[in-house]
């Protein structure tokens, strides 16, 4: 459980390093990347320990997987609710396809 949190918190965190910059287009680039940075080291603070004890448990692929759907239901989220932007109807079904691969990879075959 411990894993999938961290794994949760640490893409909470890259999406607003990544994203939360395109409502402020008046700061420099360098100041940007600055805080985007900062940011980001918090982000790892949660991912490396995820992965280093998710190992126990999951698959490196697994993980990934689990890092991407987080991402993706996160991104959702924050686009919807911060940018402003809405969710359209081909990200949606993009996002069910990829529920197939959810399942083909965490499936024991």
């Amino acid at each position: 459980m411990k894993t999938i949190i961290l794994l949760i918190l640490s893409n909470a965190f890259m999406t607003i390093a990544w994203f939360w910059h395109l409502k402020y287009k008046e700061l420099s680039l360098f100041t940007v990347i600055l805080i985007s940075w900062s940011v980001a080291f918090v982000e790892y603070c949660c991912q490396v320990p995820a992965i280093r004890w998710g190992h126990e448990s999951f698959t490196a692929a697994q993980m990934k997987t689990m890092q991407v759907v987080f991402s993706l239901i996160l991104f959702s989220i924050f686009s919807i609710f911060y940018l402003k932007e809405g969710l359209k109807w081909n990200y949606i079904v993009g996002f069910l396809m990829l529920s197939g691969a959810v399942f083909v990879i965490f499936k024991k075959w």
